[in-house]
């Protein structure tokens, strides 16, 4: 399982007042394919459209099995089976004074059901794509190195990385 930890080298470092503990996931579809969300925003990090992977905050009591199922259900209309814990992503945003605590997963869709955004990240969800992995791994590639794209690509490609490495595994 991959651990891996970056600073946020992008924006003015500020004193990290907080701990967000997410739960993430590369989602495999029907055809293998990978879900993920194309995030437009306008806001403090600047006017950015960029991939993520879907996920969101751990509620309170709840474990983060549970809340990588539910943030899927909300904001990909999809319920999942974990097949494998991928890693851990430690990062920083210091827009926020937040450092986050991202728990990666494998999943496999078992069904579909209604997309309901619930939190003001999923405001920035634009579209639900769903696209081969090496697709995925070369946009990510070839992103540009700056500001908010810089701190998401250099959490998420790793991972996706990895989750080929995992899959491929599985296949033989």
């Amino acid at each position: 399982m991959l651990k891996l930890h970056f600073i946020d080298d992008q924006y003015p470092q500020a004193e990290i007042t907080h701990i967000r503990k997410i739960a993430r996931a590369i989602v495999l579809d029907e055809n293998n394919n990978i879900i993920i969300l194309q995030i437009k925003r306008n806001d403090i990090f600047g006017n950015y459209s960029y991939l993520e992977t879907p996920g969101g905050g751990v509620e309170e009591n709840e474990t983060i099995s549970h809340a990588v199922k539910r943030e899927l259900e909300e904001e990909i209309g999809t319920k999942v089976k974990i097949i494998k814990k991928i890693g851990i992503v430690g990062d920083y945003y210091n827009l926020l004074n937040r450092q986050n605590e991202n728990h990666y997963f494998l999943v496999k869709v078992v069904s579909k059901t209604k997309i309901h955004h619930e939190s003001f990240g999923d405001s920035f969800i634009s579209n639900i794509l769903n696209i081969p992995l090496d697709e995925v791994i070369k946009i990510y590639e070839e992103e540009n190195n700056i500001d908010i794209i810089k701190l998401v690509k250099q959490r998420e490609l790793p991972i996706l990385l990895e989750a080929k490495r995992i899959i491929t595994n599985l296949i033989k």
